[in-house]
């Protein structure tokens, strides 16, 4: 009677609304209880109030399993009465009891045999297998169960399954997840689809699994060490993995359907998951293609409202966005010019080819988040991405190539032009007003006025500082927007510190300056060398003189860096040996000066080895060639002296001087491949800042493409879009249903935007396509020739 009123009170307690919380039974003896205690918390974990983090037990294996210890919970004690009937307590369990040990073994075996009697058991002891008694680190016999499939099958889940529905904890049992922090968020659909079984995913989803939960545990995050992040999503997981029946059941069974937009705890969706695992080889990009689209197209054809690729997550970060900070070029490569020729998913389409006649494609891309018009664009994201690999590639791929010489023909080239002749004018005025110094000598103070100061003196004067305080200010905002990294800060950040640096000598020799400091003086020329340096900036506007620049760059940050740090060490090595070595011979009543001693009587200087300063010019002199030791003759130990100077020129004039030569001549092999690359780089920064300093009012003036309508089978689609134009011999001859009776540029779009090939606007349409093909053909082959005849 009182187990019927215990049954009842468990029912009841289960259907309240109240809370999850449930009773479970306990009929393990008091020698299992005192094994499976949890452990303690230690110091620290109990100051704080945590327990212990957990062993980093595997998922599975085969070998034997680290169970986790029961935590204290209230259950109800089935063999409480026995001491209280006189009965003795349970010593030995019985062939009918099954353990978590019993359970899991059985599982594993994959043999259904060894689950006879579990229901009859259950539920003459009222438990089921959700219960935490049958978990270990939340993992059920399910889960364990579905890691132990052989040719896609285990026949003790059905059995499972089967069970678990009869006692009536079935979404509990098939939703369980694991409670580990490495691991945590894991369900049996989640291994399920990892062990690429439709058929038991469709069996778990059919039974209530949830599609939507998350596995969230460290080993499902991007971390240093094994991971694997998917997105943390059962659709991610399927889409990752390239299970497209996986997804398409997903996303459209009967139960529940997948929602493509949920997102994970990044903010991610499954669109940014699969460029997450995208890594540019050819096998990875056609999966994730493929993937790609059968995931756009479903979520068009189920919720033809909702754009699934603007979706942005945490960072602000579209798919596109992402693949183009993660430096996934073949996917960003992809997702640019994807083009659907279906009517029902045209609109899901970044390009749109407009006409084709023969080789010649003309084509209409999409520029919404693509143009530097827009914040977080992905043109800036490439450019300011100090760290972001295969950008050079990036940049090169339509429409990007194109729009940025777009730009660079609408305002770059102009702008380029006009801000380097405006610093020829202050480079010109500041060397004439640092030459004409004195003057500024004798008139000492920021404030003092001179009837005699010059009025054009000055104005220069003004201009220069004036133009150095807006290189100081500009060079710290380049510096802020881009954000590099150390180790990319000489790289992507070169002239910006250059200016910088420029600006700030500058403002401390003007400080120096009103302080009625000389120091100023050395200040102030160190800057005027570096502004004439600094004209090698403008280099960048024409391409070979850019590609010079960007070599000089690169090996002043490469190798002669290098050899200056092992040479300094050689330098101050051997000059403090030296110094220490040589004793100054004794003479009657001198003087000492800087660089040696005075005699009596005579205003000669004596140089001397003794001085630290003296001996490492002489040194450096050794290394060049120049050296002179006709002061030594008078010293002691000159044969160590010797010995030292000889070492020191083998390690320095012959060994390092000629490594340097060699190292130079291979990084100008090497550079050359990838120094039109880099220049092109550095091109695009400075049409980005230019574009960036524009007036508002002149921004829309020279934004690049053009509003068209688009119509789709969902109604009109308006967008900006960017033509490129190109040539392509291998499909000539695969679009002829695209011919247009008149394939030149329209009225409407030419009061828009130039050809963006080098063709001059009212070209001729044959003349276009005979220098094109002029261009293209060197050489024609057999079957062209029997064309062109």
């Amino acid at each position: 009677m009182f187990y019927c009123r215990l049954a009842a009170l468990q029912v009841k307690m289960r259907k309240s609304p109240m809370s999850d919380f449930h009773l479970e039974t306990d009929d393990r003896t008091k020698e299992e209880r005192s094994r499976q205690k949890a452990p303690k918390k230690d110091g620290l974990a109990s100051a704080l109030g945590m327990d212990k983090e957990e062993p980093k037990a595997p998922m599975d294996t085969d070998y034997q399993e680290e169970m986790e210890p029961l935590k204290p919970a209230i259950r109800f004690n089935l063999n409480f009465d026995k001491g209280i009937r006189g009965e003795p307590p349970e010593q030995k369990r019985d062939s009918s009891t099954f353990t978590i040990e019993r359970l899991f073994e059985a599982v594993a075996s994959r043999d259904p045999g060894k689950l006879d009697g579990l229901y009859e058991y259950l539920h003459q002891s009222m438990k089921k297998l959700s219960d935490s008694l049958y978990q270990s680190y939340g993992k059920t016999a399910l889960m364990k169960a579905l890691l132990h499939l052989k040719d896609g099958k285990n026949q003790t889940i059905d059995v499972l399954i089967d069970i678990s529905e009869r006692i009536g904890d079935i979404k509990e049992f098939v939703n369980a997840a694991y409670t580990s922090s490495y691991y945590k968020g894991q369900t049996a659909l989640h291994i399920a689809i990892e062990r690429r079984s439709i058929n038991y995913v469709k069996l778990l989803v059919s039974k209530g699994a949830d599609v939507h939960a998350k596995a969230c545990g460290k080993f499902f995050q991007p971390h240093d060490g094994p991971n694997f992040y998917f997105g943390e999503l059962p659709l991610s997981l399927a889409a990752c993995t390239n299970q497209p029946d996986i997804v398409d059941y997903l996303m459209e069974n009967e139960y529940l359907q997948a929602d493509a937009k949920m997102t994970d705890s990044h903010g991610n969706t499954v669109l940014h998951a699969l460029v997450f695992v995208a890594d540019n080889t050819k096998e990875n990009t056609e999966f994730i293609t493929a993937i790609y689209d059968r995931i756009l197209k479903n979520n068009a054809r189920l919720h033809p409202k909702i754009k699934l690729e603007e979706k942005e997550n945490e960072k602000g970060l579209t798919p596109l966005k992402l693949a183009a900070k993660l430096g996934r070029n073949q996917i960003f490569s992809y997702i640019l010019q994807r083009e659907f020729h279906e009517n029902q998913f045209k609109h899901l389409s970044r390009k749109f080819t407009e006409w084709v006649y023969g080789p010649v494609h003309s084509s209409l891309y999409d520029l919404s988040s693509v143009d530097s018009f827009e914040k977080n664009s992905v043109l800036e994201i490439i450019i300011y991405g100090s760290d972001i690999p295969n950008r050079h590639a990036m940049l090169e791929t339509e429409p990007l190539s194109c729009l940025l010489e777009d730009k660079w023909k609408k305002f770059g080239a102009g702008f380029f032009l006009f801000n380097f002749l405006f610093y020829l004018v202050y480079l010109s005025i500041f060397t004439v007003v640092a030459y004409n110094k004195r003057k500024w000598q004798e008139l000492r103070g920021w404030f003092k006025v001179d009837k005699t100061w010059s009025v054009l003196y000055a104005s220069g004067q003004l201009v220069t500082l004036l133009a150095n305080c807006y290189f100081f200010v500009t060079g710290i905002l380049d510096m802020t927007r881009k954000r590099p990294k150390m180790q990319t800060l000489l790289i992507d950040g070169y002239y910006e510190i250059l200016f910088f640096t420029q600006g700030l000598l500058f403002l401390i020799s003007t400080v120096l300056y009103v302080a009625d400091r000389d120091e100023y003086l050395g200040f102030l020329v160190i800057c005027i060398a570096l502004s004439w340096m600094n004209v090698l900036y403008y280099s960048r506007g024409d391409r070979h003189m850019g590609v010079y620049s960007v070599m000089i760059q690169k090996m002043i940050l490469s190798d002669i860096l290098h050899f200056l740090f092992v040479y300094l060490v050689y330098l101050f090595g051997f000059s403090a040996a030296v110094v220490t070595l040589l004793v100054e011979p004794e003479q009657p009543a001198t003087a000492r000066g800087l660089f040696g001693t005075i005699a009596p009587n005579s205003e000669c200087v004596k140089p001397t080895y003794r001085n630290f300063s003296y001996t490492t010019l002489e040194l450096f002199k050794f290394t060049i060639g120049m050296g002179d030791i006709d002061f030594t003759n008078d010293y002691k130990y000159m044969e160590v002296f010797y010995i030292l100077l000889i070492g020191y020129i083998i390690l320095t004039y012959i060994l390092l001087l000629n490594m340097l030569i060699a190292l130079m001549n291979r990084t100008v092999e090497n550079i050359t491949k990838e120094s039109k690359s880099l220049w092109n780089l550095q091109r695009a920064g400075t049409i980005l800042d230019m574009e960036k300093r524009l007036p508002c009012c002149l921004k829309g003036c020279f934004r690049s493409g053009v509003e068209k309508k688009l119509f789709t089978a969902l109604g009109e689609d308006r967008r900006r879009c960017f033509r490129v134009e190109s040539m392509n011999w291998n499909k000539w001859n695969t679009n002829l249903i695209n011919i247009s009776e008149d394939p030149g540029f329209s009225e409407e779009f030419d009061q828009h935007e130039n050809p963006t090939r080098g063709f001059d606007r009212g070209s001729s349409w044959r003349g276009l396509f005979m220098e094109s093909r002029r261009r293209t053909m060197p050489s024609q082959s057999n079957e062209m020739r029997v064309l062109n005849g």
